[in-house]
């Protein structure tokens, strides 16, 4: 909900449907995932998790409320929404890694690839419910009650989190302080051949793929000129891929490169779809394809690197996967935003397209030299 308002606020209500402006705002988002980078893994690896998420937690939730009130009493500008969304994404950026290394502390290392990707089943099941509410919402009462519900669910997660029976966790090794903590986890990702593809990939899907929120808000208002309910309904559909995605994710044993390499190469025809979609139900269903192409690529980086890296070390390789793949919008939004206001809104999709395709080459080159090493191997 808090996604949808703010895009439709700074469209429709603080600029005259600027997708740059909310390539700005985006970008400001995702900022801190990029410069807070050598804290958050490391407060991860090193600090109690549960309560750090509760904190995080509870930032987010004072941010959003801050906003709805500005919101409501009529007095919100547009550099109100850039300064609380970077200060949102700071507190997102802490709140990341945790929470994806907290899985592997409530499930064990054995069910963690099932576990991620029920987790983001949860969560995209969330967001079939909460754009189309949000729409609802906005046509009906206004765009700042959107904010204050987001801020007030907070109290629920908090909640949640006191009564977790601790004693039933599975504490991952603390990592040793240390001067050169996150140096350290950029020279064990270097060594890795497996985890360089897989941030490279990230990288590129992350800067030019993942900005979902432009692409949609940015066909909806001009190109398919749909109004609130309609633009609310395009995020819940891309969901509803998106569970799709995280199911056929849930029932997989284990990801690996030939498995990021389809849903990043379907994410290209998604895109591709969704360029040429001429009208609003076909724009849709490239949506839906879209979204779950987008998920299942997700929840293979995710497992893969979590199960492939050290205890000691999960937070910071984690980190790293986060503002690789969140931070690269602070370069791509702005981006991509400008590509839909000079060329159209179409033309963005094609960015996206060829940064699914590119990152699913990316995979096949790794595959491919694995493969000669491997003959090469037997043949002596």
């Amino acid at each position: 909900m808090q996604r949808v308002a703010q895009d439709w606020l700074v469209l429709t209500q603080l600029t005259h449907h600027d997708a740059s402006a909310l390539g700005v705002v985006m970008g400001l988002q995702f900022a801190p995932q990029l410069l807070l980078l050598p804290w958050t893994g490391l407060a991860a690896d090193r600090l109690n998790q549960r309560k750090l998420l509760m904190l995080t937690q509870a930032t987010m939730g004072v941010f959003a409320l801050a906003l709805g009130v500005l919101t409501i009493a009529g007095a919100v500008r547009l550099w109100h929404v850039c300064l609380l969304a970077f200060l949102s994404g700071s507190g997102a950026a802490l709140d990341a890694p945790v929470r994806q290394t907290f899985v592997a502390e409530m499930v064990g290392d054995e069910d963690l690839p099932n576990a991620v990707a029920l987790n983001s089943t949860s969560f995209n099941a969330a967001q079939m419910i909460g754009p189309a509410a949000a729409g609802l919402l906005i046509a009906g009462v206004g765009i700042g009650w959107a904010f204050l519900l987001n801020g007030l669910s907070f109290a629920a997660v908090l909640l949640s989190m006191m009564f977790f029976r601790q004693a039933e966790l599975r504490p991952s090794v603390r990592a040793h302080r240390s001067a050169s903590g996150f140096v350290e986890g950029l020279r064990y990702v270097w060594k890795r051949p497996d985890l360089k593809a897989i941030l490279i990939m990230l990288f590129l899907i992350g800067t030019f793929g993942f900005n979902f929120p432009i692409f949609i808000s940015a066909m909806a208002v001009n190109v398919l000129h749909t109004n609130a309910r309609a633009f609310g309904l395009l995020s819940s559909i891309m969901a509803v891929g998106a569970l799709s995605g995280a199911l056929f994710a849930a029932g997989q044993k284990k990801a690996g490169l030939a498995s990021l390499s389809m849903g990043a190469g379907v994410l290209g025809v998604g895109f591709t779809l969704a360029a040429l979609a001429p009208g609003y139900w076909w724009f849709a269903a490239a949506l839906a394809i879209s979204g779950a192409a987008a998920l299942i690529f997700s929840n293979g980086t995710n497992s893969m690197m979590q199960l492939g890296t050290e205890p000691t070390m999960r937070g910071r390789v984690m980190a790293l996967r986060v503002g690789v793949a969140l931070g690269g919008m602070t370069i791509g939004a702005p981006m991509i935003g400008w590509v839909a206001n000079h060329f159209g809104p179409r033309w963005s999709l094609g960015v996206g397209a060829a940064a699914g395709f590119t990152a699913a080459l990316v995979a096949v080159s790794v595959l491919a030299r694995r493969s000669k090493g491997t003959e090469h191997v037997a043949q002596r």
